[in-house]
């Protein structure tokens, strides 16, 4: 099951030509992740982050088509791998049919040291329930 938020191109992520400006995918892709977190997971990162946090450690990303102010995109994350303290997920961002965005990345589970530490059961569970087919 994929979790999916969709996100209205504006004005304030575009550059002079009118395109996304790459930067501003960064952060759409981080206001999916704390969507999925709040609405899939159930645990709002105002709850989380004040015992631990989930930062990013390593991401890849591809733009194959470029995205317009207007543009209604819906991203869509699924979960592909769960290790004890990390988690890869896959994330697009598709334009009707076109697909405007493909990144994979990795988040980590960190203690309030900012070490790894191992997911709490019921964020874990809940990460199973959005793994996608990694085939």
């Amino acid at each position: 099951m994929a979790f999916e938020f969709p996100q209205k191109v504006l004005f304030k992520h575009c550059d002079p030509a009118g395109i996304v400006f790459f930067p501003r995918y960064f952060e759409m892709i981080n206001d999916c992740v704390e969507a999925f977190f709040d609405q899939g997971l159930g645990v709002p990162f105002h709850d989380l982050h004040r015992v631990s946090a989930v930062p990013t450690a390593q991401i890849k990303t591809q733009f194959p088509a470029p995205s317009r102010h207007g543009d209604h995109l819906l991203f869509q994350l699924n979960i592909t791998k769960i290790g004890r303290s990390s988690a890869d997920y896959s994330m697009t961002a598709r334009c009707g049919n076109e697909t405007r965005l493909i990144t994979s990345a990795t988040l980590v589970h960190v203690d309030a040291n900012g070490r790894p530490t191992a997911w709490p059961d019921q964020i874990r569970n809940k990460l199973q329930t959005f793994r996608g087919d990694t085939s």
